[in-house]
């Protein structure tokens, strides 16, 4: 299941060195606009302890975590809407993507210019969020002016869609992405296919300076981002882009001695993958076998056919059902012989929503 976040900021707020990090790649990351001028791509293992654990009873040939993408966006500056800077490549772009990952400078650095020539993170936002905006409020004006017509004569097909970018059109006016418009599921559905920029879930990222690691919510910047957020109802995570890089650099060993050194639990990727699938509604089913124990990334709600066709379009066509152990209870039991004689193996249809953690086992017929 291929889905991705791209990575989106003005130029120099840390973003593509944040990108580095999370790709161990090394797209090049100067001081000044646009060092990044076209899209680069990269896939994160998703963090997931249960997987290792689950790899420790069964004892595979390969473990395969589940994988996340990110994609680096080139650098937005005020005016991109009508094609400033990078404007149109970078909107282009960002359409593809499947949420945002908003990173905001929360730090000083007299060394790294700002294209604004100052630290100022509300403006920042702002700057972002109003071109944003701006470019999706000239897609609605445009399409609006096609389907009028249709949907004056009550064409159905064009009618629901008329009223929901009407309402969008008028709270683009007020400064309100579409995200924050009360929309009904049918009328998201009707605009989905316009690919808004700002029907797209958000999260904010703080990148601060390294002395504030372990005490981020003292950062007057950070505080104002977490507010902006808090309004929004947006996620929000803060990370040092600086010691991400460094990290990255590291072997698993070293990576746990730097991390206990800092003071912190689970470095700043971690956080951000984990928030990605938040804001995605993603979870984790796992399969585990001798060949291989894997960790595949669902969207929650999805049936037990929907999850077998994410491993084969044909174990979808001939779904009969699923054998289903949670998680817990194959820890637990240590096996899975000892978890069928315990009689906690499931025996699951094609109704059954699939849960984060469980380990199934599709039997199917084509």
């Amino acid at each position: 299941m291929s889905l991705t976040a791209g990575i989106v900021g003005l130029p120099n707020v840390g973003k593509s060195t944040l990108f580095n990090a999370i790709t161990k790649s090394h797209v090049e990351a100067a001081n000044y606009p646009f060092a990044t001028i076209s899209p680069n791509v990269g896939i994160v293992e998703v963090p997931d302890t249960r997987l290792f654990e689950l790899a420790k009873l069964v004892n595979p040939k390969k473990i395969i975590p589940a994988a996340f993408e990110f994609t680096d966006i080139a650098g937005l500056v005020r005016g991109a809407s009508k094609g400033e800077g990078l404007g149109n490549q970078f909107l282009a772009n960002i359409r593809e993507v499947d949420a945002i990952c908003q990173v905001v400078r929360c730090f000083e650095d007299n060394n790294i210019t700002h294209v604004d020539e100052f630290v100022d993170p509300v403006r920042d936002i702002e700057t972002i969020n109003l071109e944003l905006i701006l470019a999706d409020l000239e897609q609605v004006e445009r399409r609006l002016g096609r389907i009028e017509k249709q949907a004056k004569m009550k064409d159905k097909s064009f009618y629901e869609e008329y009223c929901a970018l009407e309402k969008i059109k008028i709270n683009f006016q007020e400064g309100i992405p579409a995200r924050l418009v009360n929309l009904s599921i049918d009328e998201v559905n009707a605009v989905k296919h316009l690919q808004l920029l700002t029907l797209k879930p958000m999260l904010y990222v703080a990148n601060i300076y390294e002395a504030d690691i372990n005490n981020y919510e003292h950062n007057h910047y950070y505080q104002q981002v977490k507010a902006i957020a808090s309004d929004e109802n947006a996620e929000l995570i803060a990370l040092c882009a600086k010691i991400e890089a460094e990290l990255s650099e590291l072997d698993d060993e070293s990576k746990e001695v730097f991390l206990l050194e800092l003071g912190i639990d689970e470095s700043g990727l971690d956080k951000l993958v984990k928030a990605s699938y938040r804001l995605l509604g993603l979870e984790t089913f796992f399969t585990a076998g001798p060949k291989e124990v894997r960790a595949w990334t669902f969207k929650k709600g999805m049936t037990a056919p929907m999850c077998a066709g994410i491993i084969h379009t044909d174990f979808q066509k001939g779904f009969i059902r699923a054998e289903v152990i949670s998680y817990h209870d194959y820890i637990d039991y240590q096996s899975e012989q000892m978890v069928k004689e315990a009689g906690k193996m499931r025996l699951e249809g094609k109704e059954y929503i699939v849960k984060d953690g469980d380990v199934m086992h599709f039997r199917f017929n084509v």
